[in-house]
């Protein structure tokens, strides 16, 4: 009875406590009176940290689909792509058969200092096995990354002969340019996979090396590039730009007015330039798309990209966590807003906007990509007609490419076949590669992938399941054996290239290189003739 008793009055004077609150919240106290109300009255403990969390994450669904709250490590992990560089052990790998396949180290880094080599497999780590584990490329990255000065101990299988190495992690840069090679003796190529502090400046050091190879025009490849900070995209464009020239602007309700305006010289204004854009280019590579088509400085190849015009400012908080609520927009120098319409707490409808444009059939037709006259503009100098809306609508559109698509083909990728057998190619044949192709140049104008090799990814596929399906192998044969022979040639040499050996067979490539060698089409669709 006297536990009744007891409880009976501990809930009489809670009443009464939450009773005297005032009749009226401001939204803040409501929100701060809710959280206690949970916290002293539900039926289980509750951690007060998840309870916030979770809220943040609520209130922010209710906005737009970009803004979004992080924990600590995910705020890590997001920044340390767009900071250009993190600590480790400098290698690029392969999870393939629960064994971790060294692909490449980095120059100078301290797995190369160390003697680690291409085709070493990585069995342990701090005396945690990671070979037949079946983890995960995130949990590797764990063990193997660590602050700078720290040694990882290494056990590696090269061959039948397991070798200890202590390699001392040290800052390891992570690259924006992922390829560059001349296309053709007056045409240069360079893809760019991330806007990040250095992108700027690795792409000059690319010209710079292509200039000195001879070229005159550019390709610049932004197709798949997510975007990252509007300064790197800023500053890129300025790279191509006269002084002076606006390349992008952002207004939001509290957020003041802000154009970005090219403050000196670029150093490419003469050449030729096309810029190749798809549905997956967002953000950053957008604004560069944008700057350079408004500004009739460059035309634009391939599909609309994916429309991301909303700015981000990050908030942080002491714990390491952070919110990245957007404050602004995005708008091009004509005045086009590059965000596509969503509405507001609708974020799963909005992220299935690439599957609404494959039923429509826009990935296929340009003649699908709504251009109503209420979002018509006008690039700044030859008074072109260019659509807001959502996206930059390229100027020459290519229809997305299934030419050599089959199920055998995707599900030799999907089982990461292609890659395993490669590797146990080159494992086995390196030293007698390196004999016949020496260099990346003897590689690429000599080797042809051999039909023991074939066979032998028919052989691999088969034991992982995937039935020979000799029609749909023949169909897909020709990017089969570009990849294979690029993904050698990435592993055989510091500058061997892997898009090179599949850009014959890509349409988007190939629309642009046909473009930039015909002076006339180029001017006359510069000039909106």
């Amino acid at each position: 009875m006297k536990k009744i008793y007891i409880t009976l009055l501990t809930l009489c004077v809670a009443a009464a406590a939450y009773a005297q609150l005032p009749e009226k919240f401001t939204p803040d106290q409501k929100l701060r009176a809710a959280e206690a109300i949970i916290e002293n009255f539900y039926v289980e403990d509750v951690n007060s940290d998840t309870i916030v969390s979770e809220a943040i994450i609520a209130m922010l669904k209710t906005l737009d689909p970009h803004s979004a709250y992080s924990t600590p490590q995910e705020t890590k992990e997001f920044t340390e792509p767009l900071q250009g560089k993190f600590s480790g052990i400098g290698i690029q790998f392969n999870m393939l058969e629960d064994t971790v396949y060294v692909i490449q180290t980095v120059a100078g880094g301290p797995s190369e200092k160390v003697g680690i080599l291409a085709g070493d497999r990585i069995i342990s780590a701090n005396d945690t096995v990671i070979a037949g584990k079946k983890m995960v490329n995130t949990q590797i990255m764990k063990k193997l990354r660590g602050p700078k000065g720290s040694t990882v101990d290494l056990k590696v299988k090269r061959g039948d002969e397991i070798i200890d190495f202590a390699v001392v992690r040290d800052d390891i840069p992570l690259y924006s340019v992922d390829e560059t090679f001349m296309a053709d003796p007056q045409t240069g190529y360079i893809r760019i996979t991330r806007f990040a502090e250095d992108t700027a400046n690795e792409v000059r050091d690319a010209m710079k090396k292509l200039k000195k190879q001879g070229m005159k025009n550019l390709i610049l490849d932004v197709s798949g590039n997510g975007g990252g900070y509007l300064g790197a995209a800023f500053d890129l464009a300025s790279e191509f730009l006269p002084k002076g020239t606006p390349v992008v602007s952002t207004a939001g309700r509290n957020a003041k007015p802000f154009d970005y305006v090219t403050e000196g010289q670029g150093g490419f204004l003469d050449g030729r330039l096309v810029v190749i854009a798809d549905q997956s280019s967002a953000s950053a590579s957008e604004i560069l798309s944008g700057a350079l088509q408004d500004n009739d400085r460059a035309l634009v190849v391939g599909r609309r990209t994916f429309g991301k015009g909303l700015v981000q400012r990050p908030f942080p908080f002491p714990d390491g966590s952070m919110i990245r609520l957007t404050i602004s927009r995005y708008y091009t120098p004509s005045g086009r807003c590059i965000q596509r319409p969503y509405e507001k707490g609708h974020g799963e409808e909005y992220y299935l906007d690439m599957l609404n444009r494959y039923k429509s059939g826009e990935l296929w037709s340009a003649d699908s990509i709504a251009r109503p006259d209420s979002l018509k503009y006008e690039t700044l100098r030859n008074h072109r007609p260019v659509y807001g809306g959502g996206g930059i609508i390229p100027d020459v559109f290519v229809p997305a490419d299934t030419s050599y698509y089959s199920t055998y083909y995707r599900d030799l990728i999907a089982k990461g076949v292609i890659n395993r057998t490669v590797i146990n190619y080159v494992d086995a044949n390196r030293k007698a590669l390196l004999a016949d192709y020496p260099t990346a140049k003897a590689y690429e104008a000599g080797f042809a992938v051999p039909q023991s090799l074939l066979d032998n990814l028919i052989a691999n596929g088969t034991e992982k399941g995937i039935e020979y399906n000799e029609e749909q192998f023949n169909t897909s044969r020709p990017m089969i054996e570009a990849i294979m022979a690029g993904l050698v040639a990435r592993d055989l040499y510091e500058d061997g290239s892997y898009y090179k050996a599949i850009s014959p067979l890509s349409k988007d490539f190939k629309a642009a290189l046909d473009l930039i060698n015909d002076p006339e089409r180029y001017d006359r669709l510069l000039k909106g003739l």
